[in-house]
């Protein structure tokens, strides 16, 4: 079996769930304990794709910021893709991901990402409208409402994400 290896980060502002999200696709856990990352963490997980190959994510789990100094921008550096994640119940954090997502452009290009709106679970509190899922959507950006906590469409944003990467479904 041919195995591929594909950078991924994950980033987004504090607190709105990266570590929890990576955490719940690797280990298929989740901890109310919060432990803010310093620096980058890195995970890796295989997903077998459909063509028989193995597809490897090297995970980069970005400390939260809703801006990237030098460091942060050498984290991404190499990276096939990321995840952008949004904290549904803080509007704020919306504003600070698509900054995020317009300088990484800016510095690397356009990448493959799928955008998610985190704390599903709390979805009672959002203050992120339908309107503004469905303008990303009409933008042709692939809006994902997830639950670290109840593991909601967390595997699907990483299959969706390997599927940009390769080309292929993962099994």
């Amino acid at each position: 079996m041919t195995r591929i290896s594909r950078k991924v980060c994950i980033i987004g502002d504090f607190a709105v769930g990266k570590t929890s999200t990576v955490t719940r696709f690797v280990n298929n856990v989740f901890s109310e304990k919060y432990l803010t990352t310093v620096g980058v963490k890195i995970d890796t997980k295989d997903l077998e794709l459909v063509d028989g190959r193995s597809l490897r994510m090297v995970i980069w789990d970005i400390a939260g910021s809703d801006r990237f100094s030098s460091a942060e921008f050498a984290y991404m550096r190499g990276a096939q893709g990321y995840l952008l994640v949004v904290d549904g119940t803080r509007k704020e954090t919306l504003a600070s991901a698509l900054a995020l997502r317009a300088a990484v452009e800016e510095r690397y290009g356009a990448l493959p990402f799928v955008l998610l709106l985190n704390k599903y679970d709390l979805v009672d509190e959002w203050s992120v409208s339908d309107a503004e899922i469905e303008a990303l959507n009409k933008q042709g950006v692939l809006v994902l409402c997830t639950s670290a906590m109840t593991g909601k469409c967390v595997e699907k944003a990483f299959r969706d994400l390997a599927k940009s990467l390769t080309g292929v479904s993962a099994a």
